[in-house]
């Protein structure tokens, strides 16, 4: 169980990096933007996949 939950905290923290990629000469700002999304969509997963872990933990007690 708890290695589920570091695993849900480790992609929780590439999603922020995906979200905080910056532009350079071969990421234009097409796919940064992309990044961004995904980036947006993993921490939002992730962050939902933890409170129902919490709660599921809570209401089980």
């Amino acid at each position: 169980m708890h290695q589920t939950v570091l695993l849900y905290l480790a992609c929780i923290l590439a999603g922020f990096a995906l979200a905080n990629v910056p532009t350079s000469s071969v990421i234009t700002a097409g796919i940064a933007t992309f990044f961004q999304i995904i980036g947006g969509i993993a921490v939002i997963v992730f962050s939902l996949a933890i409170l129902y872990l919490g709660v599921k933990t809570l209401l089980d007690k």
